[in-house]
């Protein structure tokens, strides 16, 4: 439940060797200077097919995860895509689903408190909130959900599933998506993903017919399952240590700043991030030389504990200010769905201690069970009465 004592001396050095699930090594970047600089560093390739590039790392011996060999996510492609994903994936947009996503987290919360006593914190709340947003935004059907979230848990296998299964979980999700495009088409609604497909019909610097599904894909996973692992995570630490919950009650403007603190801490156990490849020599801050041909991670989590930029970084302090994490990246690689995630974060944390007072957990919290095999460890279930 407290941040991991590991994290305390990576930083010693500016980049260590680090061996991933799939057996393969990489070199994994430690300080937030490093880790920032390298965000927009065009020596680092995030291009990572295996098609392309038969030496790079795998996260995973039986599943590609995000690797696509159509889909280069350099610039200047990435740019031009990116540009036309944000002007339908506005502020605006994100901000209109405030009132959207306290309905229905008033509505979750009333069928916990008509439920049994303890309940699965996971399972009542953290899950379903950011399906049934994500859905709302990008106009999936109500009907679709259990189907959709049983394929992206098969997409995000590293371990957890056998690799039959996770083709399957694959195909089944593009093919999926596929189909939902094809009846936005025939049926636009007031939708992210039919604002998507106007951008690629109709401008000049269209999408292709496949961006348009690996984008469509890739919003509908980050807008869920990430969300979902922090707000049962954020929400698990808050109740193992009730000083702070009664911290935010007592003073309700803390939400922003504590569920920036609680991002920037990953306590939900690191996703293992995605890996780039270095296609030329790279200098790092204490002289390291990331070589042409290395596969590299970026670690967030330790840069978020970087002394020299952080005061007393192991520290949980949720009156934190100008608190610049790196937990969605930077550049031209910060995450598209931060604000979203922001936004459902915060409407969750204040609606849920209003609503529940005394809500705690059922479990101490260093007995809540992790997920393992996956591509983010949350906790796998989170008992809480009231």
């Amino acid at each position: 439940m407290e941040i991991p004592e590991a994290l305390r001396g990576l930083r010693e050095k500016a980049a260590v060797q680090v061996t991933l699930p799939s057996g393969d090594t990489a070199l994994m970047v430690t300080r937030y200077k490093d880790v920032r600089a390298l965000f927009a560093d065009h020596r680092l390739s995030r291009n990572i097919s295996r098609r392309q590039r038969p030496d790079v790392a795998r996260i995973s011996a039986d599943n590609e995860l995000f690797a696509d060999p159509e889909i280069n996510p350099d610039p200047p492609d990435h740019i031009r895509v990116r540009g036309l994903v944000t002007r339908a994936f506005t502020a605006r947009r994100v901000e209109a689903l405030r009132p959207v996503a306290r309905a229905i987290c008033n509505d979750l919360l009333d069928k916990m408190e008509a439920g049994p006593r303890p309940t699965d914190f996971n399972e009542a709340f953290a899950f379903p909130l950011p399906i049934r947003v994500i859905c709302r935004l990008l106009g999936v059907p109500t009907e679709d959900r259990t189907k959709f979230r049983y394929l992206v848990d098969g997409f995000l296998s590293v371990t957890k599933l056998p690799p039959e299964e996770v083709a399957r979980c694959r195909e089944g999700l593009w093919n999926y998506l596929g189909d939902l495009v094809d009846s936005k088409r025939e049926a636009p609604g007031n939708d992210l993903v039919s604002e998507l497909i106007r951008v690629r019909d109709e401008d000049d610097n269209r999408l292709s017919e496949h961006e348009l599904r690996f984008w469509t894909q890739g919003l509908l996973i980050a807008g869920y399952v990430t969300t979902a692992s922090q707000l049962g995570a954020s929400t698990a630490v808050l109740l193992h240590r009730r000083d702070l919950v009664k911290e935010i009650q007592a003073d309700w403007s803390l939400v922003p700043s504590a569920v920036e603190e609680l991002l920037r801490t990953q306590i939900m156990g690191s996703s293992i991030g995605t890996l780039r490849y270095a296609v030329a020599d790279i200098d790092l801050s204490d002289g390291t030389v990331i070589k042409k041909g290395t596969s590299v991670l970026l670690s967030e989590e330790s840069a978020n504990m970087d002394g020299d930029v952080f005061d007393d970084p192991f520290k949980l302090d949720i009156r934190r200010r100008d608190n610049h994490h790196m937990t969605f990246g930077a550049g031209l690689h910060y995450c598209a769905g931060a604000a979203l995630a922001r936004m459902e974060l915060q409407v969750a944390m204040e609606t849920l201690l209003k609503r529940l007072p005394e809500i705690e957990l059922a479990l101490p919290g260093d007995e809540l069970p992790r997920g393992l095999g996956g591509f983010t460890e949350g906790f796998t279930e989170i008992p809480v009465t009231w």
